[in-house]
Formats: structure tokens, C-alpha cells, sequence
């Protein structure tokens, strides 16, 4: 699964949702993403530069669930399921807006 982080969406966020989605479960019922990475430094890891301008080239991989998970530049995330863990009906899906 592809997913386009949107700009005002924290990395750590997007992770989130986007590993719920592929796994079709509720966010708040995965594993603490805290468990896997400090959330807080992902997202610094990402974030625009002092003087405004948005970093280039960051790549970063990692398990969270059953998934691995690919952050590109801070703008782009692959999810993927693990082997064995085939993914549910929340990669045809999409991954559902915040606001529901």
C-alpha cells in the first residue's frame, strides 16, 4: 500500500493510520508505535528545516505490527505485510480520513 502523507499529518501519525488501515483495525488498537521507534523523533526526522524549506532524500524502514514500513522524504509511506500476514479488506479499502 502507497499513501501520500499530507502536509499538516505527522509521520508518526500517518504510520498509524495506514497500518490500521492495512490490517483493517481501529489505530488505537495496535501495539503503541512508541513500543517499535520513539514517535517524536520520527516526525523530527521529517520536519521542515529551520529556515522553512522541507528536507530532502530521508528513507527510513522498520517493523510496526505485522507490517514493514517505508517512509520516503516525509511525504511518502509503503506499507506492506509481513510474510505470512496476508493483507485484509483495508488495502482495497484505502486508508479512512481522520475526521471519521
Amino acid at each position: 500500500m502507497e499513501y501520500e502523507i499530507p502536509t499538516d499529518e505527522p509521520v508518526s501519525t500517518a504510520v498509524v493510520r495506514a497500518v490500521a488501515a492495512l490490517e483493517d483495525r481501529e489505530p488505537d488498537s495496535l501495539r503503541p508505535l512508541a513500543d517499535v521507534l520513539d514517535p517524536e523523533a520520527l516526525d523530527a526526522l521529517f520536519e521542515t528545516k529551520p529556515d522553512g524549506k522541507p528536507r530532502a532524500g530521508g528513507h527510513l524502514s522498520f517493523v510496526y505490527s505485522t507490517c514493514r514500513v517505508t517512509v520516503d522524504n516525509g511525504e511518502y509511506l509503503s506499507v506492506q505485510p509481513l510474510a505470512g500476514y496476508p493483507p485484509s479488506r483495508g488495502i482495497r479499502e484505502g486508508i479512512p480520513s481522520p475526521d471519521r
